[in-house]
């Protein structure tokens, strides 16, 4: 018999769902790694490559829905959701590698990729929180920490591989999400987890709209809303970002991939000094807080790109690129200990598809103001920022939440 301890079960299973979870989300911007090689062989522009962005945000958010509605989210086994999700996902990916001729069939794979998305990442969210319920904050920043790594390591396969096709960084991409799936599909759900027993029909009903009743999550809910406005828009935009304002040719080192995914990575130390800060002040400061520093960061560089060095430029990035994240496993911890066990997988999914939903109109807009005024598209960012603050305290200002935090 195993007489190791409960906690050593517990920290082996984390250990195997984040490195999953980084594994599994490298479909997530495996082809935006590839940006500018799309751009000239499929002849598009920066709004196309938008297009192709939000046809995985779309997925993702039917896929969400889909799960939440029908209660597949809390009514089957997280790890089996899990592990078919990233099979499945991985087969996508490769078809868009290698069968994808143009935009129309490039967005049909990328839409297929994003509808097994919705059976990664929030489900990797429920399989973390099973294990550590007492605390979600740090083990959910140590997720996302992968999460932003898995969005952006296909950015630095690219970058360490630029005499590859770029067929064979996506491809790379659909290998590890394999290894996600063989990862957990083995370590399975707690044993003490179960599944839901309340009927499909009764189960949708309770559980997709009724958690906005409760005035703590809806309070979280809106922050984290703010925070999707800015962030997938900030990591479709960045490598343009970097290359429109000179970063690479001024600094003399014109990989633009690395210096896309230095500023990307840099979210995943935000998001475990997030969950570090969170033990010490709480779930609900450390996410207003990196909330705010990161629309300052948008400020800064919208206001100082025209006169600021570009070494100071790339500073400011990745001040941004450390900070618009790491309020995002802050924001779903308080909505997490504000709805019950039963009800976490819809409650956390349903959050997940409007913010996902949120995501389409931001980087639409933002792609779009690209093409039109250049690194001016900025402005459009920090409008998440504004309202996700403003939505935390003021959706209910009643909210045993706010009064959480101003305590």
């Amino acid at each position: 018999m195993d007489r190791r301890p409960h906690g050593f079960f517990a920290i082996h299973a984390i250990a195997i769902i984040t490195f999953a979870q980084l594994f599994g989300t490298s479909l997530w911007f495996s082809a935006n790694s590839a940006v500018l090689d799309l751009i000239r062989e499929w002849h598009i522009s920066v709004s196309d490559i938008g297009w192709l962005t939000n046809s995985v945000q779309a997925g993702f958010i039917i896929g969400t829905f889909s799960i939440a509605f029908t209660g597949i989210a809390d009514r089957f086994k997280a790890s089996s959701i899990f592990a078919i999700s990233a099979l499945v996902g991985a087969f996508f990916n490769l078809c868009f590698a290698w069968f994808a001729n143009g935009l129309i069939e490039g967005m049909i794979y990328r839409f297929f990729v994003g509808i097994c998305m919705a059976g990664i990442y929030p489900i990797g969210m429920k399989l973390v929180v099973q294990w550590a319920p007492d605390k979600a904050g740090q083990v959910l920043a140590k997720l996302v920490a992968m999460l932003t790594l898995g969005t952006s390591l296909p950015y630095a396969l690219n970058g360490l591989s630029a005499d590859l096709p770029w067929q064979f960084v996506i491809t790379f991409s659909s290998f590890l999400a394999l290894t996600a799936a063989l990862l957990v599909f083995k370590l399975g759900d707690k044993q003490q987890s179960s599944v839901s027993k309340t009927p499909v029909n009764q189960k949708s009903k309770e559980s997709a709209f009724e958690v906005f009743k409760n005035p703590s999550f809806r309070a979280a809910a809106f922050g984290y809303f703010g925070h999707m406005w800015e962030l997938y828009a900030f990591w479709t935009i960045i490598p343009l970002f970097i290359a429109k304002s000179g970063i690479p040719e001024k600094l003399g080192f014109n990989n633009l991939a690395l210096l896309t995914f230095f500023v990307m990575a840099w979210g995943a130390i935000g998001c475990l000094f997030g969950g570090y800060l969170s033990k010490r002040i709480g779930s609900a400061k450390t996410a207003i807080g990196a909330l705010f520093i990161s629309g300052f960061s948008c400020l800064v560089f919208v206001l100082g790109w025209r006169v600021l060095p570009e070494w100071l430029l790339l500073i400011v990035l990745t001040v941004w690129g450390t900070s618009v994240i790491a309020d995002s496993p802050q924001f779903s911890a308080l909505s997490a200990e504000a709805c019950p066990p039963e009800k976490l997988g819809a409650a956390l999914s349903i959050q997940n598809s409007f913010g996902f939903a949120i995501t389409i109109v931001s980087i639409g807009i933002t792609t779009y103001m690209f093409d039109l005024i250049g690194l001016d598209s900025a402005w459009v960012l920090i409008i998440g920022p504004i309202l996700g603050i403003t939505g935390f305290f003021y959706s209910n200002r009643y909210s045993p939440l706010n009064k959480k935090f101003l305590a």
